[in-house]
């Protein structure tokens, strides 16, 4: 009967991976990671007077993306030009709109969700973000229309700034 080959047991060694974390690499928090995805977004944008992008997001998952740009099958401001009115490009669906549209196209809840979106709603966004059961708002840069902070606390939506880093 053959013996068996006694064997050392291997040891166990850990590489750490080039992706490991180091100070050099700080890993970002999820409002940064989910701000910079809305300012990836807004890179689609098609009206050139101002880029936004929007993501709407449940449980650290997104659920849906948007950005500033005409209605579907229009051209674009940047190509067509751009329909002022009152200091406004009013051919553009904003981005947080579109958001919502993308949801309610593929048929995903957002009531109870978050939003990270490059500026701060306009008056009109806002009331939809606040009426589809967005709990809270997170924007980059605020956007001309104060109203939406009384009203936000108000409602108890959550309306919080974040600083959009740039990578290094």
């Amino acid at each position: 009967m053959p013996t068996k080959k006694k064997t050392r047991p291997m040891k166990k060694t850990v590489k750490k991976s080039a992706s490991s974390h180091s100070p050099k690499h700080a890993r970002v928090d999820w409002n940064q990671y989910f701000m910079n995805i809305a300012r990836e977004v807004a890179s689609r944008s098609t009206c050139d007077r101002k880029h936004v992008g929007a993501v709407i997001v449940r449980d650290k998952t997104i659920l849906s993306t948007g950005y500033n740009g005409s209605i579907r099958g229009m051209a674009h401001c940047d190509e067509a030009g751009h329909m002022m009115v009152d200091g406004h490009c009013v051919a553009t669906i904003h981005a947080e709109a579109n958001a919502i549209i993308q949801a309610a196209r593929n048929g995903v809840r957002i009531d109870g969700a978050e939003i990270y979106v490059t500026a701060s709603p306009c008056w009109n966004c806002f009331k939809m973000l606040a009426n589809s059961g967005i709990k809270a708002i997170y924007y980059g840069e605020f956007y001309r229309d104060e109203r939406i902070i009384s009203v936000a606390r108000k409602l108890r939506i959550l309306l919080s700034q974040i600083n959009i880093k740039r990578p290094e």
